[in-house]
């Protein structure tokens, strides 16, 4: 099993990627968030690896980090998803954003998604809702939503006195009540805190 390359980076766009490794170029199809993180033609780069086979096909995905990648492998374990839906998805939205419209079954947020109808959003709710704690080891932001403006909402919010949990319901009933609009992280803290002071 191929767990992950490191080589010269001969040729890049936003969905593939050229690495040479010792004379070999290995093609890999990369989402964007993973091009955006890529360096320079020519310079050395590291992707982690999934190798998605079929029958009739074997394809090499790549991926910028870990989270990236277990994101992926939850994505095309549910029923409807293949691999380029899967790289499509991570291409338009960030790994921490689609996990957080997950948790708090934002449809709306995850029907913006391109490709994604709701159907399909009700699906990934359903079927990754679990995985997505079990993963987190049964915190709903800290490791997954590390830097995003929910977990520093989050933080301000705790550090202010309010418990854990009482924080996470005002956040949620926030980023609902916002529908999939982009907010601020000071807009974001004073909505949830007319939510727990309601």
């Amino acid at each position: 099993m191929i767990s992950s390359l490191r080589g010269t980076l001969m040729q890049k766009s936003p969905t593939e990627v050229l690495i040479d490794v010792g004379g070999v170029g290995y093609g890999l199809n990369i989402p964007l968030s993973t091009f955006e993180a890529l360096g320079a033609l020519n310079t050395t780069c590291t992707l982690l690896t999934y190798l998605y086979v079929r029958e009739d096909i074997l394809q090499l995905f790549g991926f910028a980090t870990e989270q990236e990648r277990t994101t992926f492998r939850m994505l095309v374990s549910v029923s409807g998803i293949g691999p380029k839906m899967a790289q499509g998805i991570l291409s338009g939205i960030s790994v921490a954003d689609l996990k957080m419209h997950v948790k708090t079954g934002n449809l709306k947020a995850l029907t913006a998604i391109p490709g994604v109808g709701r159907k399909l959003a009700e699906r990934l709710v359903l079927e990754l809702r679990d995985k997505l704690e079990r993963f987190d080891g049964g915190r709903s932001s800290d490791a997954a939503l590390s830097g995003s403006i929910h977990q520093e909402a989050l933080l301000a919010m705790t550090s202010l006195g309010y418990s854990r949990g009482m924080a996470e319901r005002g956040i949620t009933a926030a980023l609902n009540e916002a529908d999939g609009k982009t907010v601020t992280l000071e807009g974001l803290i004073k909505a949830a805190l007319r939510k727990v002071t309601a």
